[in-house]
């Protein structure tokens, strides 16, 4: 792109004078924010690149090419200025094209020329040779003007929070996306929100929030791998943080969602990062995300592979209260997981209105697991009966693959006018083995072996379309669809060896098929002024669910529709300050785990099954949440109500020292809580960030013949500090308490732990150093007790501490990955 080019034949130097200065004036209007105010006199001569073709005078041609010193990547946009000698005033130019060529024509003769462009030192030529009418300057490299850089930061347009109905959204401005950093870093610096050093995200204190990109789930936002930290922040237009979500998402329950919105159009190049962890117990892995983006298409790609281990610690106590007998286990078992993943998308952009997208991912994991497990049987009068210890082994193979394609239409009238459509689809697959042995030490019973077979799989796809459209200037009707689609398939099977030979077990074998369709529909109307707005919608939904026993040929079909109502208002009493309310109703239909009658009998004294006739909750959620900025502190305070029907909770029965535990529907839970969280970060170096919730709930309901009639509380509190120190030192450490609750029949006991972690950046922000401690002091121990009238039952279970050293390398346009992203079950 070698400038605006303007011919003339016969014309008088003041004519020419006056189409220059005319030129100059159009050049103006289109000048982009992204050159520095000192050149802005440069700009507007290089958008009219060549001087004016005199037939009668003599032109010199100026050529070259541009690039940026650290992985010789072209420049598009530098700024090609001729200046004359004496005065140091411009006097023609051009910028250059996506390649970083240039070529323009000069017909001055005493002049030299200036190489710049924003955050790069400028390099002038005085002294160059012209030959037959042309200087050809070659390529050029510009290295980083790390002062300059950090000026353009200070004066650029800041990250703003704006204040909507049923959301909040935060606009990345210059200050975050000039930096290079990941979409994480961008995320960290929302108020409510945290990241911690290993990648995990949280709302308002909880980890069980969706992650949308552009309205809708996506590949790169999976669990699976680090895509998510692969999107820089450059790439994002704003960041909507739902905490209560209106009638246009799905249903289904979710803690909060984040809602990342791309820009429609990226700067072009490189980049991406390669990122190297190890860590005891095994965390050991490797991963690459690399994002090419030209005119027309995002290319975004990553690929991993790694091991992973898990150990774990295990106690129990069954006790019979009636014929006061008692069966204690305590052992430990080691899982490690072996992977391997790929991802690779792109983005087309087929015109400024329309983007295409399509992506894909497959992963590829085995499993090993063993665990010991020492088992003592006492009487009466706690003399041990029966000493045996059970051993098991199991391998595994796990497929998974993942893949979408987009469709997102913009229009021209409004620019929060859209028509978007999505389709992903997934499928997975396990095939496991497990043996068991059995080994008497003591008493009379004899050794037995037994073993599992499993044959998973599942194919989940969601169709998406929705539509927004604004209409005089402050009102909005967003209406839309999703159809989703579960199937599963489980082939379990539990065998006893008798006299040498397997035999299955008729009790524990069988085929489980799972299938469910769900069609929902909405529509939104809102009306947002400047100080109150008020958003109303209705969501249909109909759920078509069977599930079938196939050996056993038991079935049960349930088929409903349900309507999910939701109201949001909003009152912004200034800048600083707005009152949200809102209601909705929500669902949360039972997932697989909790259908699937299958038992688990890595402790056959300890059984967990599910329930194929489990029915969903339901929820009606009210919450009044008030938003404070104070100067450099972000606060949210709130009011909420939860009133739940059918309400899932595990229920347990006892016989010969076996319980077994499978979820029922258990009457009616009403939860009135008050939840605080905020944000302070009174200088660059430091921020603290906490999170406060306690509620009270009132639980009534019967199973068969019992009253499950109760009240009680819990509370929950997180703090998380961040120091910037020293020589590009950040430390981060969290501390979390969990109080103690009752369910219906258990007691969870409380819990309190703490995470360190500790990040070096060198070279430049281009290499990274992570080390993270979870769990610093082994404290996180997962007890329940249940006390019944005729049995007592005790668990706990401890997974340990883990260290992770990670050392990252950003190249192209990004810096290195912020986080390992590493993932814990």
């Amino acid at each position: 792109m070698g400038g605006l080019c303007i011919k003339t034949h016969n014309k008088s130097k003041q004519e020419e004078k006056a189409i220059q200065f005319l030129s100059f004036i159009f050049a103006k209007k289109i000048a982009t924010n992204q050159i520095m105010h000192k050149n802005l006199t440069v700009i507007l001569l290089i958008l009219v690149a060549c001087p004016f073709v005199l037939a009668q005078n003599p032109q010199i041609l100026i050529t070259g090419k541009v690039l940026e010193s650290n992985n010789n990547l072209p420049i598009e946009y530098a700024t090609i200025a001729v200046l004359d000698n004496s005065t140091k005033t411009p006097l023609t130019g051009a910028i250059t094209s996506l390649d970083g060529t240039f070529a323009f024509y000069t017909k001055d003769t005493d002049f030299y020329i200036e190489v710049s462009f924003m955050g790069f030192k400028t390099r002038t030529f005085k002294d160059f040779e012209i030959k037959e009418n042309t200087i050809n300057l070659k390529t050029i490299v510009l290295t980083e003007d790390n002062l300059a850089l950090g000026e353009v930061v200070v004066r650029a347009e800041k990250s703003q929070m704006e204040f909507k109905l049923d959301k909040r959204v935060f606009n990345v401005g210059t200050d975050l996306s000039s930096t290079g950093a990941s979409s994480l870093e961008v995320l960290n610096n929302i108020p409510s929100v945290n990241v911690n050093i290993e990648g995990e995200i949280s709302l308002r204190g909880s980890q069980g929030v969706q992650i949308l990109i552009n309205g809708k789930p996506s590949v790169l936002a999976s669990a699976d791998g680090n895509a998510l930290g692969s999107i820089t922040a450059d790439m994002i237009d704003k960041i909507e943080v739902i905490t209560n979500p209106s009638a246009k998402y799905d249903a289904e329950g979710t803690s909060g969602i984040i809602n990342i919105i791309l820009k429609k159009s990226e700067k072009r190049g490189i980049n991406g990062s390669a990122t190297l962890n190890i860590g005891v117990p095994n965390s050991n892995s490797f991963g690459l995300s690399v994002n090419k983006r030209t005119e027309k298409f995002n290319l975004f790609s990553q690929l991993g592979f790694g091991i992973r281990t898990y150990p774990d610690e295990r106690k129990s106590i069954n006790q019979d209260l009636i014929n006061n007998t008692t069966i204690n286990s305590f052992g430990e078992s080691e899982f490690d997981e072996k992977f391997a993943n790929i991802l690779i998308g792109a983005d087309y952009h087929i015109n400024s209105n329309n983007v295409l997208t399509l992506s894909g991912s497959y992963a590829y994991e085995v499993e090993d697991q063993w665990s010991e497990t020492n088992f003592n049987q006492t009487n009466a009068s706690n003399t041990t009966t029966n000493s045996w210890l059970r051993d098991e082994k199991t391998e595994a193979d796990n497929p998974k693959l993942r893949y979408e394609l987009q469709y997102k239409k913009d229009f021209k009238r409004h620019k929060e006018q859209s028509l978007l459509f999505s389709a992903l689809g997934s499928s997975f697959r396990k095939d496991q083995f497990s043996d068991f042995d059995n080994t008497f030490i003591l008493g009379s019973n004899e050794d037995f072996k037994q073993k599992t077979r499993t044959d998973y799989a599942l194919e989940d796809y969601t169709f998406k379309l929705d539509y927004t459209h604004p209409f005089l200037d402050k009102y909005t009707i967003e209406t839309g669809s999703q159809y989703v689609i579960n199937s599963v398939s489980n082939d379990f099977a539990v065998s006893n060896l008798f006299n040498n030979e397997w035999v299955n077990n008729p009790d524990l074998t069988n085929v489980f098929d799972f299938n469910q369709k769900v069609l929902g529909l909405y529509t939104t109307a809102a009306y947002e002024g400047d100080i109150w707005g008020l958003k109303i919608g209705v969501r249909l939904e109909h759920t078509n669910l069977n599930t079938l026993l196939r050996t056993t040929n038991e079935s049960n079909q349930n088929n409903y529709a349900n309507l999910f109502p939701s109201i949001h208002t909003s009152f912004k009493l200034n800048a600083s300050f707005s009152l949200q309310a809102g209601y909705s109703k929500r669902i949360r239909r039972p997932g697989l785990r909790e259908l699937n009658p299958f038992s688990n009998i890595r402790n056959n004294f300890s059984i967990s099954k599910g329930n194929p006739d489990l029915k969903p909750e339901y929820t009606d959620s009210y919450e009044i949440t008030s938003i404070h900025k104070i100067g450099k502190a972000s606060l949210n305070f709130s009011l909420y109500n939860r009133y739940t029907v059918d309400v899932v909770e595990r229920i347990s029965t006892f016989n010969n020292n076996i319980s077994t535990s499978r979820p029922e529907n258990v009457g009616t839970n009403t939860t009135t809580g008050f939840e605080a969280n905020g944000k302070y970060a009174p200088s660059n170096w430091f921020s603290v960030q906490g999170d406060f919730n306690i509620n009270y709930f009132s639980r009534n309901g019967f199973f068969e013949t019992t009253s499950f009639n109760f009240k009680g509380n819990q509370w929950a509190s997180s703090l998380t500090t961040k120091f910037k120190l020293p020589a590009d030192f950040d430390i981060e450490i969290s501390a979390d308490y969990r109080s103690k609750y009752k369910t219906v029949q258990t007691v969870i006991a409380d819990n309190l732990f703490a995470d360190l972690g500790l990040r070096k950046k060198i070279l430049k922000g281009k290499v990274i150093l992570n080390l993270s401690i979870r769990d610093v002091f082994a404290s996180r121990i997962n007890q329940t007790t249940t006390t019944q009238p005729d049995f007592y039952l005790f668990n706990s279970r401890k997974r340990g501490r883990f260290v992770n050293f990670g050392i990252s390398y950003g190249f192209g346009k990004g810096e290195a990955m912020e986080f390992s992203g590493q993932r814990r079950r």
